[in-house]
């Protein structure tokens, strides 16, 4: 419950607000709800991810729609807010991830040009329906960031990567 997550943070070293407590909460009860034990590493990483995602994000994502198959190109479609302002947007790409980091970039293309420079998955436990950590190197002119992602699907955790550090380089950019 609640207070054993609290301790396991605490000997983590990692402090959170309200706000951030409940959003770690709900994504361990969703990997509950999936049968999953949630170990220590996996509390770490989703811990991290959200302390990261909590800080004032300019860009936020409303949501997200992807369509991959055999016989259907990859597609995704999202909404973002970005300071206030509702933005649509729709890419294809090589895979369900490309096309939902294509799209997101297109989304973003008017506040930032940024690159994606690496990505990489682990895996963070065994099994199909392991948490998987997504880490992200971006760059925007000459400043370069890593940000991560972890979720128990890829397609959500590469999204989450790219948009904790989208705005870390926007707000690297503003002094904030």
């Amino acid at each position: 419950g609640k207070a054993s997550v609290t301790l396991a943070l605490q000997e983590l070293g990692l402090e959170t607000t309200e706000t951030q407590l409940e959003e770690i909460m709900n994504r361990v009860k969703e990997l509950g709800d999936l049968g999953k034990r949630v170990s220590d590493a996996d509390l770490q990483s989703i811990a991290e991810t959200v302390l990261g995602i909590y800080q004032e994000a300019k860009v936020k994502m409303e949501d997200f729609t992807v369509v991959s198959g055999n016989r259907v190109m990859p597609t995704a479609s999202l909404k973002l807010q970005v300071s206030g302002n509702e933005i649509v947007e729709a890419a294809t790409g090589l895979g369900p991830v490309d096309a939902a980091i294509n799209a997101l970039r297109k989304a973003i293309a008017g506040i930032a040009d940024i690159r994606l420079e690496e990505y990489h998955v682990d895996a963070i436990t065994g099994g199909t329906d392991a948490l998987v950590e997504v880490l992200v190197k971006l760059s925007k002119d000459d400043r370069v960031i890593t940000a991560r992602g972890a979720r128990a699907d890829i397609i959500t955790a590469s999204v989450e990567a790219v948009l904790e550090g989208v705005n870390r380089l926007i707000q690297a950019e503003n002094g904030g």
